[in-house]
């Protein structure tokens, strides 16, 4: 019965009203678009709910009774609806965000605290996850993801510089291993590899016009960027992550970089959702505080 909400409401404002007349100026309605309403609702419901007469309007016993239940939960729904469409206006509310592990700890740690500090009423619900995927399938209201596996149909905001990834191995590692000068040299060494959407990811090269492609070979392989560092750093073999996330271990020589004349830049994360209509409040004061100022 789609219409019986609406119904319903125009039975407790008449109920309260005492009044055709009064009810229909308090609901913005017609009093005969009112009293339809009412005959439409008695007749489905086979009960009287109203006492009806020249003079005077009042609740039947068993008007008395819906009345007693429904006024509470119309309240209820008024409140609830009242608070949904707040969130157009003040940021406040629940955001599910599904997003990297390094890019948490290079787009959002940074801005965390200032971010908690200016929308205290916003609760960000974040979720670590490498693969792409679909958002509104998952309910999720944004997610943060590389570029290149962002759906079209996606809005994306920028939220890094270009990128690029570090070939490193440790000091130790090279002490038994020659360093490699081409990628085709990788095929001598332990390559630790990193899983991705089900996959190891292929490790691609480009220097001038050649650009190469290989498929890392060795003894592990992680579906978390940290472990492959912690491998590299004890001396398990090469590995790949992010340059930005290595800077510090590459500056104190506790890595060795490689290969960097073939490591080409890509253009990085972004934080991405479905749409631009309606869009929450909350969600807005999240795209801002994440957007990159150039």
């Amino acid at each position: 019965m789609r219409n019986d909400l609406s119904d319903l409401s125009v039975f407790a404002a008449v109920a309260e009203e005492r009044s055709f007349t009064r009810a229909a100026v308090r609901l913005g309605i017609s009093q005969s678009a009112l009293s339809h309403s009412m005959r439409g609702l008695e007749k489905r419901l086979g009960v009287q709910l109203l006492a009806r007469t020249t003079r005077s309007v009042s609740p039947t016993a068993a008007g008395a009774a819906l009345l007693q239940e429904l006024a509470p939960a119309l309240e209820r729904i008024g409140t609830a609806v009242a608070e949904t469409m707040k969130q157009r206006e003040r940021p406040a509310g629940r955001i599910r965000l599904i997003i990297p592990r390094t890019a948490t700890k290079m787009v959002l740690l940074p801005k965390l605290a200032r971010f908690a500090r200016m929308y205290p009423e916003i609760v960000l619900e974040v979720t670590s996850s490498n693969d792409p995927v679909d958002l509104v399938a998952g309910e999720y209201d944004a997610g943060v993801q590389l570029g290149e596996f962002i759906q079209r149909d996606m809005i994306a905001v920028r939220v890094t510089k270009e990128m690029r990834l570090a070939v490193v191995g440790s000091p130790k590692y090279f002490e038994s291993n020659a360093i490699p000068r081409h990628p085709q040299d990788l095929k001598d060494h332990a390559c630790i590899g990193f899983r991705f959407s089900n996959s190891v990811y292929r490790w691609e090269f480009e220097k001038g016009r050649k650009v190469l492609t290989v498929n890392p070979l060795g003894p592990v392989s992680f579906d978390d960027p940290e472990l492959v560092t912690q491998a590299v750093l004890d001396g398990v073999g090469i590995g790949t992550a992010m340059e930005a996330m290595l800077a510090e271990l590459i500056a104190k020589k506790k890595l060795v970089q490689v290969l960097q004349d073939w490591c080409p830049t890509f253009p990085g994360y972004f934080l991405y959702y479905p749409s631009r209509r309606n869009q929450p409040a909350a969600l807005a004061a999240l795209i801002e505080s994440l957007r990159l100022k150039e």
